[in-house]
């Protein structure tokens, strides 16, 4: 039986008490059901693809407060319930420090449903503000930051695995960006060894669609914290990759999933990488 039958059957499967505090205001329909079985089975997925569970005991979970981390807090809650992701997890939020960002609410959410976690604070907000010339975009500086606070609370936890919240379309609009504005084929992996060595970066969402992750997270009446610095910013070079791609998926439908599994498939000796592949040693058989 392959995976995608394995996980239909047991999605179908009454589970006494799954999460109650998690689920209880979560829609009993259909199509919220249909959604459910399609993201974890999605989680899974990758999971099986590039060897996430492998050497793993303890996850770091980002929780920004936005759509995205939630919804794979969820997921991932949902399998380990399940007995599904034999891996403890710990859900972290930096607080940043940005002005009237809402400090309670994380902390009430994450402990009304029972999950171990930690708020850190570290005020990466005036670095971003005071080093950012005005009208610059900050996603960078910002981003940079926060991975390394969030890398050193993984080792103060005992973590083996930084695990974010980046979906099919981060992975295409990075992939995009790179292509257009960096001249080099390059994404969002996976599955990704951080410099030191010594910590796995997971992205569990890679099959998951932007679109069934904010239907989720409706359905489920997370409460967002919108960002105040880098989302307040317009003009953003991802804001153009995202619109052309919406663009593309409106009027060739499919697109998306096609160019995902594109980035899967990579034949070195169609590009124009030397170092990928030796043109200078191809030669053509001599007639006998």
């Amino acid at each position: 039986m392959g995976l995608n039958a394995v996980i239909e059957d047991e999605m179908d499967e009454a589970v006494t008490g799954l999460a109650p505090a998690l689920f209880r205001d979560a829609p009993n329909s259909v199509s919220f059901n249909k959604l459910r079985k399609r993201l974890l089975r999605q989680v899974r997925q990758a999971f099986e693809d590039f060897g996430m569970l492998k050497d793993q005991q303890r996850w770091l979970v980002g929780l920004s407060g936005g759509k995205d981390s939630y919804a794979l807090l969820t997921v991932l809650l949902d399998l380990q319930w399940r007995g599904l992701l034999p891996v403890e997890l710990i859900a972290c939020n930096l607080d940043q420090g940005q002005p009237n960002f809402p400090k309670h609410i994380l902390p009430e959410y994450l402990t009304s449903i029972g999950v171990k976690h930690r708020i850190e604070y570290r005020d990466t907000y005036s670095i971003v503000k005071e080093k950012v010339p005005s009208g610059a975009t900050y996603c960078s500086l910002c981003s940079r930051l926060r991975r390394g606070n969030l890398y050193r609370v993984a080792r103060e936890e005992g973590c083996q695995a930084l695990v974010l919240g980046h979906h099919r379309e981060d992975i295409l609009e990075t992939f995009f960006m790179n292509f257009f504005h960096g001249g080099r084929l390059a994404g969002m992996p996976a599955k990704l060894l951080n410099d030191e060595g010594d910590l796995m970066v997971l992205r569990p969402l890679a099959y998951c669609a932007e679109d069934d992750l904010a239907k989720f997270s409706a359905a489920m009446q997370f409460p967002i914290i919108p960002c105040d610095l880098c989302g307040s910013q317009d003009g953003l070079q991802r804001n153009a990759m995202k619109q052309m791609l919406a663009d593309i998926e409106i009027r060739m439908p499919g697109r998306k999933d096609t160019m995902l599994r594109a980035l899967a498939h990579v034949n070195p000796a169609h590009l124009l990488d030397p170092k990928l592949f030796d043109f200078s040693g191809l030669s053509a058989k001599a007639d006998d």
